[in-house]
């Protein structure tokens, strides 16, 4: 799936696929995982089916599936240019003012 061209909802549907694809890969049962995650069976069903949660329950379902590591490069800045290598190194603090024209 092309997240660029789908809706959030979509996206979220998907997230929540994934997740029961490794969940029955790794062969276990809504119950098992949902106690290592820490929530609900029912909170677990919701999300494999639909992917509504919170962030906090996305990323406990992700930690006890043991895909966390997979998640370390998902907003990782990467430059294109050397210019933007360079700038890379600075941390900035806030985004630049418009220019008014």
């Amino acid at each position: 799936m092309h997240f660029g061209l789908s809706s959030t909802k979509e996206i979220a549907e998907e997230f929540g696929k994934r997740l029961r694809a490794h969940r029955l890969a790794q062969n276990l049962q809504q119950t098992e995982l949902a106690a290592r995650a820490g929530i609900s069976r029912r909170t677990l069903i919701d999300f494999e089916q639909s992917g509504r949660g919170s962030l906090d329950v996305f990323l406990r379902i992700t930690y006890a599936l043991g895909l966390i590591d997979s998640m370390s490069e998902l907003f990782e800045l990467k430059p294109k240019s050397i210019k933007e290598m360079e700038r890379a190194d600075e941390k900035r603090q806030r985004a630049s003012r418009k220019q008014l024209k």
